[in-house]
C-alpha cells in the first residue's frame, strides 16, 4: 500500500451558508492528497505531464460522514491499495484528529495530450512496485 496525508485547515469560504464545508470541496482536497502521495512516490505530476503523461479522473465518489466547518484543522488520506498497472484506483479519509468525516474514492488511467490511452511509464510502474514487494504478512 502506498499512502500520503495532507493537512488542510477549513477556510471560511469553503463553507456554505450552513456553516458546513460544500461539498465539492472534497475534491480539492482529494486532489491535493493525491499530488502528494504521486510526490512521495518520486513520480510527481509535473514529470508526468513533461513526458508526456496526463491522468485524467475517470470516476470519483464521496461519501460524507460528518461535517466539517470553518477552521478545522483536517487530514486527508490518500492511499492506493494495489499495484496499478493501466489504472490506478485511490481511495481518500478525510479526518479531523481520529473523527472520521467523509471517504471517497477516484481512478485514473494515463493518456496522451490528444486523450489517448497509454501504458504508464516504466518508471512509474518500477517505483510504484517497491511499495508492493513486502506484505505486513510476509
Amino acid at each position: 500500500m502506498i499512502s500520503a496525508i495532507t493537512e488542510v485547515r477549513v477556510r471560511y469560504q469553503e463553507t456554505d451558508q450552513m456553516g458546513v464545508v460544500y461539498h465539492g470541496n472534497y475534491f480539492t482536497w482529494f486532489e491535493s492528497a493525491r499530488i502528494e502521495l504521486l510526490d512521495q512516490m518520486e513520480c510527481s505530476y509535473q514529470e508526468l505531464e513533461k513526458g508526456g503523461y496526463l491522468l485524467p479522473v475517470l470516476t470519483c465518489e464521496a461519501r460524507f460522514i460528518k461535517p466539517a466547518k470553518f477552521d478545522d484543522r483536517l487530514q486527508v488520506t490518500a492511499l492506493i491499495k494495489t499495484s496499478p498497472v493501466a489504472r490506478i484506483e485511490i481511495f481518500y479519509e478525510v479526518k479531523r484528529n481520529e473523527e472520521l468525516l467523509a471517504k471517497g474514492a477516484t481512478s485514473h488511467a494515463f493518456v496522451n495530450e490528444e486523450g489517448k490511452l497509454i501504458k504508464p511509464p516504466i518508471d512509474f510502474l518500477d517505483k510504484a512496485k517497491k511499495h508492493f514487494l513486502y506484505s505486513p504478512n510476509d
